[in-house]
């Protein structure tokens, strides 16, 4: 290995010379895991469902550094800007988008069900049900309430958010902490340089992680198929065809007229981060692609001050596939129980909603403990009535996950432009060029920009061979 230096050239000009085969690309190989993973599933089911710890295990390497990198980016962010006042208006104005879009989605998602019937004739009798399977769901779910959940955003100890790997209690820790070295102006300039070097090291972990993102793919779908099998996804089919048209309806339609109102195309965005679409479906969590989402979303034009803010919070108050689903669900199990709902008994689980869908993180089967915790808050739906979700949920949760990031990247690209820290020029580059810059660059260069221009950044482009 030595290091060569190149002329100073525009990144996206170096990087369309020296395109890798497609072979190498993530993208190409994350697809060819989720397919080899499906037919060793399906065909050897024991088998695939051995493999689940290459998909687990893929999951807490990134979860290991999910806490430090929102660390680390939010206080970067927060003690570089100049005006204090413009973190209270991004997150105000985040909140304020959050609330609208998931709300747009529970309606969604509740005239759906509601319009289509998916449960209707099924005559499921309660009592029939093995509540026995769902127990663990259900009594995580009564342990949720508005209270426990705002109480919990504070950390016990600081050492204890970072260890638990809570992202609200990690953020709230940063956003202190950012504030508190803004305070101290140059006094604190050695904290904030440190933080910044330290920023690199995690980026340059999470980018030797990345290279094993095939490998978790490939035994987290294996696992799915193996354990559940291709004919689960046939059972109770039409609540999975209806929530996937919905969910897929709700980006093209809701998100697109988002876009199109604020200068972009939707279509265009998924491309962009369409390796971390393919990261999620292999895992079914929108948590695995969180740290490159910081990258990405930096890189497209939005400041890191808002990407900090918008992405880490966007994980718990802005789950659109998430909200979506809880209303299909809620009333699906209500139609094959035959427990009737009216309008009194809706608009009471869509306020109930509104609460408690902004305490699902973006965690594999936290819509599912969600679920259980509003089922019980409303108390006239059957809470046994879960048994009959359970065994699909785990198919659902792709099509959770996907639509959860894609509505976090909308609504980051959003906010940005709504407090006017988005480079436009940037972002239409970017989305034309669907990303090509960032596919072919080296692991560096994403860390120079999610940390930020430093000198030697702006002289040359350091490129190793």
């Amino acid at each position: 290995m030595h290091q060569v230096k190149m002329p100073t050239t525009p990144l996206r000009k170096t990087a369309m010379t020296t395109r890798q085969p497609i072979y190498k690309s993530l993208y190409f190989q994350v697809i060819v895991a989720i397919v080899i993973g499906i037919l060793i599933g399906h065909f050897y089911p024991d088998t695939g469902k051995a493999l689940k710890p290459l998909g687990d295990g893929f999951i807490k390497l990134i979860k290991m550094v999910i806490a430090p990198i929102i660390f680390c980016t939010v206080v970067s962010g927060i003690a570089g800007m100049q005006n204090m006042k413009s973190v209270g208006k991004t997150g105000g104005y985040a909140l304020l988008y959050f609330e609208i879009v998931s709300t747009i989605a529970l309606l969604i998602g509740l005239i759906v069900v509601n319009v289509v019937q998916p449960g209707a004739g099924m005559n499921i009798d309660v009592s029939t049900l093995d509540a026995s399977k769902i127990a663990a769901y259900v009594t995580a779910g009564q342990d949720q309430s508005i209270v426990g959940f705002i109480l919990n955003v504070i950390p016990n100890t600081i050492v204890g958010a970072f260890a638990n790997g809570d992202i609200l209690q990690v953020l709230m820790f940063s956003v202190i902490f950012g504030f508190a070295l803004h305070r101290l102006g140059s006094y604190g300039k050695p904290v904030l340089d440190f933080i910044d070097r330290f920023a690199h090291v995690m980026f340059n972990i999470i980018n030797m992680i990345m290279k094993l993102a095939p490998i978790g793919a490939f035994g987290a779908m294996a696992f799915t198929i193996g354990a559940y099998g291709v004919s689960s996804l046939v059972q109770l089919g039409q609540l999975m065809i209806c929530f996937y048209i919905t969910c897929a309806l709700f980006v093209a339609l809701v998100l697109g007229a988002i876009c199109r109102a604020h200068g972009f195309s939707v279509f265009k965005l998924i491309r962009y981060i369409r390796e971390e679409l393919l990261i999620v479906l292999g895992t079914s969590s929108s948590e695995s692609a969180l740290p490159r989402m910081l990258i990405k979303m930096e890189r497209l034009g939005a400041k890191k001050s808002v990407v900090g803010l918008v992405i880490p919070t966007g994980y718990s108050f802005n789950l659109d596939g998430t909200s979506i689903y809880l209303t299909m669900a809620a009333v699906f199990i209500a139609q094959a129980t035959n427990t009737h709902m009216d309008i009194t008994h809706q608009i009471t689980l869509l306020l109930v909603l509104l609460l408690s869908s902004k305490g699902a993180a973006g965690v594999t089967g936290s819509g599912f403990i969600v679920l259980a915790a509003t089922l019980s808050a409303v108390g006239h739906l059957p809470v046994a009535g879960l048994a009959l979700i359970l065994g699909i949920d785990r198919f659902m949760s792709e099509a959770r996950a996907l639509t959860n990031l894609v509505g976090n990247a909308v609504a980051t690209v959003v906010v940005a432009k709504w407090v006017g820290e988005l480079d436009t020029d940037k972002l239409q580059s970017e989305l034309a060029s669907g990303g090509s810059a960032i596919l072919e660059t080296r692991p560096e260069d994403d860390l120079g920009v999610a940390e930020g221009p430093t000198p030697a950044n702006a002289v040359n482009t350091t490129k190793t061979v």
